[in-house]
């Protein structure tokens, strides 16, 4: 089993990559803690891992407010005695261009997706420098990597990128690992989000070279494999998990490429 005996804290848990990583972790032998802004989501998850066989501990967490961070971590490490994966994955996205992005909007989007894994980071590093190893998986995107508007949303990811690049060059030497995961056009909800306009819902898998829009799983296995001992070698990666879009959007393929017939 891949994650034979390692502890996995995974942050929005309840719901879409966290949870469908969460699980995939159980299966591999991990026991994961489903920290979780809803009670309710955080609870489902774990009972339902418990129930098959694995090991998992709810909590309820606003990983934007450092204390309550500092606790999660601190409770993980009493329920299971270490801390050999942090993932953060946390997000909300609200879909506007900096023209009407409210200033509660942009604050909130900075708060979630890039100062939550800064808390969290913070939190782990002590214990994982101590121990001498670990894994920290930050969820960033495609956006965070090229234009493609959004841009309170993209901002903080490209701002995840660069934290990811800087942790892993400096606490390399204690065996730590960074590594930041991608998605594209993955078919889940995030939390606080505006859903696509009448219209846009196939958007993405139109311009991705692999022709579909990725399901939760697709980034969970990419998580797996950094979280696991086969990337023992592997830290500062800026991996995407999009079908092919940062290679190159399908559109721009079309319209460029001078050859239309598929």
């Amino acid at each position: 089993m891949r994650m034979e005996g390692k502890v996995a804290l995974i942050t929005g848990a309840g719901s879409g990559i966290g949870k469908a990583t969460a699980e995939i972790y159980a299966r591999e032998g991990a026991s994961v803690v489903i920290a979780e802004l809803y009670a309710d989501r955080a609870e489902q998850v774990a009972e339902a891992i418990n129930s098959s066989g694995g090991k998992a501990l709810a909590l309820t967490v606003d990983v934007t407010d450092s204390s309550a961070v500092n606790d999660m971590v601190a409770r993980t490490i009493e329920a299971f005695g270490k801390v050999d994966v942090l993932m953060n994955n946390a997000g909300l996205s609200f879909q506007q261009d900096v023209r009407y992005i409210t200033d509660e909007n942009w604050q909130a989007s900075l708060d979630l997706i890039l100062t939550a894994p800064f808390y969290g980071s913070r939190a782990v590093l002590p214990h994982m420098i101590e121990q001498g190893s670990g894994s920290i998986i930050n969820i960033s995107s495609v956006r965070g990597m090229t234009a493609t508007g959004e841009e309170g949303y993209s901002a903080a990811k490209a701002g995840l990128i660069n934290l990811t690049r800087n942790m892993a060059a400096r606490y390399g030497k204690f065996g730590v690992r960074c590594n930041a995961v991608c998605p594209g056009a993955v078919k889940t909800g995030l939390v606080g989000s505006v859903p696509p306009k009448p219209g846009q819902e196939n958007g993405g898998a139109k311009m991705t070279p692999l022709g579909r829009v990725g399901q939760p799983e697709d980034v969970a296995y990419a998580c797996l494999y950094l979280g696991s001992d086969e990337a023992a070698w592997v830290s500062g990666a800026i991996l995407p998990v999009d079908g092919g879009l940062v290679a190159g959007p399908l559109g721009l393929l079309k319209d460029f490429a001078g050859d239309t017939r598929d």
